[in-house]
Parts: structure tokens; C-alpha cells; sequence
């Protein structure tokens, strides 16, 4: 039996889930008074936030990569992001680093894409917490 809140470790080991015996979901209880309280609220609320990123982050990875500076434009092209990929100079003249976070069943064909339009050293990461 396994309790798995993504299935990444099933993934990983190559395994399948066969049957659900049941689901649950996260959530924040507070007392009523207590949440009166301004410090124990304000206490509640960045719980509340840090609780909210973690979920958030359950179905994205965030990609890093490098890239000569005449193939930015084809690789972020490519790249969902939040906002906009960052990118940033190399130490060497002429590259650049570009970092993403992206939805985690885009990865697969993604990655192929980024290598054809000139990324190198392309590293894909989990996610603790997105915070928007």
C-alpha cells in the first residue's frame, strides 16, 4: 500500500496504482476565537499561505537550462511560465541561463523541443511551494 499525494515516487519506481481506497484534502481549521486575535491571526494566515503554495506545487517542476544568446528567443518561445522565464548572463560572453516553472506532464515533450532550439544542460527540478 502506498499514500502518495502526486504519484512521483510511483512514477519513479515504476509502479501503478490499482485501486483508490480513499482521498482526502487538505485543510485549515481555526478556532473562532482564536482567529479574533490579530497575532493569531496573522500567525493562521502565513500558515494559510505557505499551506496554499505547497498545494500549488504539487503539479509543477521548475526547468533550468543554458543557451546561446541568438537561440532566447526560439527556447522562451517554447516555455509556459507564471510570468515570463528569467533569464540570466553566463560568467562566458554570449550565454545565458533561463529558469521556468511549468506544469509537470508537459516535461515529456518539452524537453525534446528545448533541446532542438539550442538549450544545453537542461535540468528539470520538484517544487516545494509556488506562491503566487
Amino acid at each position: 500500500m502506498e499514500l502518495t499525494e502526486t504519484g512521483r515516487s510511483l512514477r519513479a519506481n515504476k509502479l501503478a496504482i490499482i485501486d483508490t481506497i480513499c482521498e482526502s484534502t487538505t485543510q485549515f481549521i481555526a478556532n473562532k476565537k482564536a482567529y479574533k486575535d490579530a497575532w493569531k491571526k496573522e500567525k493562521m494566515d502565513e500558515i494559510a499561505v505557505l499551506l496554499k503554495g505547497a498545494i500549488a506545487a504539487e503539479e509543477k517542476v521548475g526547468l533550468k537550462m543554458n543557451a546561446r544568446k541568438g537561440n532566447v528567443k526560439k527556447i522562451i518561445a517554447l516555455l509556459p511560465a507564471l510570468k515570463q522565464p528569467t533569464v540570466s548572463n553566463l560568467s562566458e560572453d554570449g550565454w545565458v541561463a533561463i529558469e521556468t516553472i511549468i506544469d509537470e506532464h508537459l516535461v515529456r515533450t518539452l524537453i525534446p523541443a528545448l533541446k532542438k532550439a539550442g538549450a544545453e544542460g537542461i535540468i528539470e527540478y520538484p517544487l516545494n511551494k509556488v506562491i503566487y
